[in-house]
């Protein structure tokens, strides 16, 4: 039976299109008040979780469940009521201004068009639009349409937000400008799902992360105890000479710390900083830079520096 008092709860979930397994036996859970970032890279299976817990998919096999309720054909409509969404697409109505695209969502929730304009006044303040509220889509820019989606998505004040990549593509202004009220959504208890990216968006705004590749959990905790226990307090990035590549490689000493040759730069993970000495002398002749453990740098050792399309 699902776990009320969980807000998602997807066990063993899998999906294929045709041969190819896009989830393969993914479990994971989303407790109410908490904001929890699944990541990924391109093709790892977030983007058809994420249409599965928006009734978009059938799973070919497991369970998922989003407040209690088996996501099934007859409770998709309930569970839908009580979300908000923001995808990654601009799907604005380019036709309505700023306050009619919120006024026109609200009334697809059965809100009364008083309470709507209610709703939209406030979340027009929340955007930071309030000088634009009579403005077309078409003259937005894509921070505004971005803070636009976002304010659209709580008109129908949702137990559950799910986030898909919601600062794509905005310039730093407008994404920090996203992630503060996203933080006063945290504040207020708002349940978030967050996929993105943009690993410092991640480590800024989830409380907990589940990393997924090739459709199943490769990680999953807070992100500064996942950096800790899977990399280390410290990185070392030493520029190997092309010509002497293997030569300096194999002058490394062993020690409390690990190596990841990528190309012609190699990583040097440290638990913490003692010990390094002998490890400091034998880098002496080579450039390198030393610096705290990443998020990034998490990401890349579970799922490879190879790019994805």
């Amino acid at each position: 039976m699902p776990d009320a008092a969980l807000v998602v709860e997807a066990t063993h979930l899998a999906k294929r299109y045709g041969s190819r397994p896009a989830v393969d036996d993914l479990s994971f859970a989303v407790a109410a008040g908490e904001c929890v970032g699944l990541l990924g890279p391109n093709g790892a299976g977030k983007t058809t979780t994420i249409k599965m817990l928006l009734g978009l998919a059938r799973p070919d096999g497991g369970a998922l469940a989003v407040f209690g309720l088996p996501m099934t054909p007859a409770n998709a409509a309930a569970i839908k009521a009580r979300l908000g969404v923001v995808q990654q697409e601009d799907s604005l109505d380019p036709e309505l201004s700023v306050e009619g695209n919120l006024v026109v969502w609200a009334s697809y929730f059965g809100i009364p068009t008083r309470a709507g304009r209610r709703r939209a006044d406030a979340l027009i303040a929340f955007a930071a639009l309030e000088d634009r509220r009579g403005a077309r889509i078409k003259d937005l820019s894509g921070g505004m349409r971005r803070r636009l989606m976002l304010a659209r998505a709580l008109v129908n004040e949702p137990a559950l937000l799910v986030l898909d990549e919601p600062t794509t593509g905005l310039d730093p202004q407008a994404r920090r400008l996203v992630w503060d009220r996203i933080r006063q959504l945290k504040r207020g208890g708002t349940t978030i799902l967050l996929t993105t990216h943009y690993m410092e968006e991640a480590a800024q705004l989830c409380d907990r992360l589940v990393i997924v590749d090739h459709g199943r959990v490769v990680a999953e905790g807070a992100p500064a105890a996942l950096v800790a226990a899977r990399v280390g307090r410290e990185v070392i990035e030493v520029q190997l000479p092309p010509d002497a590549a293997d030569a300096a490689v194999a002058r490394i000493p062993a020690g409390p710390w690990t190596t990841e040759r990528v190309g012609d730069v190699l990583y040097v993970y440290l638990r913490d900083g003692v010990g390094a000495a002998p490890l400091l002398t034998a880098l002496d002749d080579l450039p390198f830079a030393r610096r705290p453990a990443s998020l990034e740098d998490l990401f890349l050792r579970l799922t490879g520096h190879s790019l994805r399309d």
